[in-house]
């Protein structure tokens, strides 16, 4: 595989190719857009951007709900010198809060956007009194669309130590952190996984991770377009509403390459256990590659022997680590091989300390998957806490070098300083051991919850608990862990409480609706605790916590908070309570009434997406995820089917 100097070379060299990129928005709604005509429209946008005066080195924050325009305006960022700076539309509170903090960090950045949420983010700009984001809005926004034709651009002439792009997928929502990636960084790594994954431009990919996730961009847009195959990018938010779809594309564009994280298997065969699939053929699929959050293997397994009569075969789940500041990936197993796993005594994996073997179905057994060998151009080595190197067979940190790894973090020093060791190794924060000589992720060394593949710090979610009356920092601690039942990410919350479970119920139901109103995370659950486990300096120790959940502490009291498997309707109307029904199966151990804002009650959208599934089931092509907007309560969806 060519090592291209730039993101530009790259570009131009699949310029030439007849391959073309098909954007899904739904079963019949489809865009395709050749890679000529790519170049062609990237050109014309930027020359409107550059009509505005923008310059090399001047930001572009896209913020847009349509993969077709994101794929433009990256490539029209990147082809002036521009540096694109991909954010992610949400519908929380807190999601606003992310775009106007980046905004307020770039030097001289503009936003593009679409219309309607330009008008969004100003109204709420205005109600919340933020006048320097208003400012900043009118003054330095752009509107998608504003291009014409044939106009001419300038094209920059990039070197790989410039910065491409900066990446702010993940981390903190008060202060995040963006992840400056030269043009080196990514070339190096596209051409890695590329010959890791032995990709050719006669494989077809399908994925629906978002392109402002890096696995979504550079893995499965960038690194595919290098290897000058025809890929499609499905809306994640039509496989959210519409999971098969995945499968059913799949078979239907003869894919060879899919991706998908931990949660999205899961979610897939929540569906397909309910509905199944038509007759399909996904023989020709040769890897499904999993990464960006913990893998269970079981729920691959699951997934594996569900699809094994459509043809999927079981060499073709790849299970991969990377992150963010090393571009995207790190390893990769080898092609043709089986997932494989390690079975381990969960209280035996110490910084420093050799790992313990046991066997499955001991009360402390915990498994982990093996995510293979490193990349190309990049070096692993495992590290205790004084950052010196140990046997393969003891866990401790990751740490990386190589041309793939980011040099800095944009406009904080402090913040570079402490992602390197003196002796210039990348801290990923993670935490493994090498087995056979390939890398297993044991865990993480600094506090981060990664739910549907994207991070999230602690300390964010806490801030928002503690504005719970009768709460403060300090008395709530929040934390995630993979849960063996449920094979995902949980997110839960520890509540210093002395008071009766009638009272605490209260709680954790304001607990529950205050985080799920301003970060759309949903709470798994909600634990009264008589005590905050704290260090002698006061640091709270957040692993004691979660340790004592998984060894079964808090059972007891679960159970008791737990909501009954009995289920009584509040309401007279049929149909809304045959509703509360659906929503009882659905939404963990929230009660939802026929009054409640379904947005402000702390579930998902995942979950609401199941629960509009379920209607639809029952009440097939009546109401679409989009109609929720407009009929937020049990009641009124009741009133619009009715309708």
């Amino acid at each position: 595989m060519q090592l291209y100097d730039t993101l530009i070379d790259l570009l131009a060299a699949a310029r030439g190719r007849d391959r073309h990129i098909r954007f899904i928005d739904g079963e019949h709604d489809e865009t395709i857009v050749t890679f000529a005509d790519l170049w062609d429209r990237a050109n014309a946008l930027l020359a409107a951007l550059q009509a505005r005066g923008m310059q090399p080195g001047d930001e572009l924050v896209i913020f847009s709900r349509s993969n077709e325009n994101f794929v433009v305006a990256f490539w029209a960022a990147i082809l002036g010198g521009i540096v694109p700076v991909p954010v992610a539309v949400g519908i929380s509170d807190e999601h606003r809060h992310k775009l106007f903090r980046i905004l307020t960090q770039l030097h001289r950045a503009t936003l593009l956007t679409e219309p309607d949420l330009l008008e969004r983010l100003l109204e709420f700009a205005e109600e919340h009194d933020l006048a320097d984001i208003t400012a900043i809005l009118q003054s330095s926004s752009a509107l998608i669309g504003d291009a014409g034709p044939g106009a001419s651009s300038r094209l920059f002439s990039a070197t790989p130590d410039d910065i491409a792009f900066i990446q702010y997928s993940s981390g903190s929502t008060s202060d995040p952190k963006g992840v400056c990636l030269t043009h080196r960084n990514l070339c190096t790594n596209i051409r890695a996984i590329i010959e890791g994954a032995n990709w050719t431009e006669d494989d077809t990919s399908l994925s629906w991770m978002p392109l402002t996730h890096d696995m979504g961009l550079i893995g499965y847009h960038l690194s595919v377009l290098a290897a000058g195959m025809n890929h499609a990018v499905m809306d994640t938010n039509a496989f959210v509403r519409r999971p098969l779809l995945w499968m059913i594309k799949a078979a239907e564009l003869r894919a060879t390459q899919l991706c998908s994280p931990n949660f999205g298997y899961k979610h897939f065969l929540k569906l397909f256990e309910r509905k199944g699939l038509p007759d399909l053929d996904l023989s020709s699929v040769k890897l499904v590659l999993n990464g960006a959050e913990p893998i269970s293997y079981s729920l691959c397994e699951e997934f594996l022997d569900a699809l094994a009569p459509y043809g999927l075969q079981r060499t073709t789940m790849f299970a991969v680590y990377g992150l963010a500041e090393a571009t995207v990936g790190v390893s990769m197993p080898r092609i043709g091989e089986e997932i494989s796993r390690i079975i381990v005594h969960r209280h035996s994996l110490r910084i420093g300390e050799p790992y313990e073997p046991a066997a499955l179905g001991d009360d402390d057994a915990v498994s982990f998957v093996k995510v293979g060998r490193a990349l190309r151009d990049v070096r692993i080595r495992i590290s205790d806490d004084a950052d010196k190197v140990l046997d393969d067979g003891r866990v401790g940190n990751i740490q990386l070098q190589g041309d793939s790894v980011t040099e800095r973090i944009y406009g904080d020093e402090a913040a570079t300083a402490g992602l390197f060791t003196e002796d210039g190794w990348l801290r990923t924060g993670d935490c493994g051991v090498f087995v056979d000589g390939e890398l297993v992720i044991t865990g993480r060394s600094k506090d981060i919850i990664i739910v549907n593949g994207q991070n999230y710090y602690p300390h964010d979610i806490e801030e928002l608990a503690a504005e719970v009356e009768g709460l403060d920092l300090g008395k709530v601690v929040v934390g995630g862990t993979k849960s063996q039942a449920s094979r995902t990410e949980e997110l839960l919350v520890f509540a210093l409480f002395r008071r009766d479970l009638d009272t605490f119920r209260i709680l954790a139901e304001k607990l529950r609706v205050k985080i799920g109103e301003q970060t759309g995370l949903e709470v798994d659950h909600v634990i009264p605790v008589q005590r905050i486990p704290k260090t002698t300096s006061g640091k709270v120790q957040r692993a004691a916590l979660l340790n004592a959940y998984l060894d079964g502490e808090f059972d007891d009291v679960l159970a008791k908070m737990a909501p009954s498997d009995s289920f009584e309707a509040t309401d007279d109307d049929p149909l809304v309570a045959e509703l509360e029904r659906i929503c009882h199966e659905y939404s963990k151990e929230r009660t939802i009434r026929p009054d409640d804002n379904l947005f402000e009650v702390g579930v998902s959208s995942l979950t609401l997406t199941e629960i509009v599934l379920a209607v639809d089931e029952r009440y097939p092509g009546k109401l679409d995820i989009s109609d929720v907007f407009d009929y937020p309560t049990l009641r009124e969806i009741a009133a619009f089917l009715q309708r």
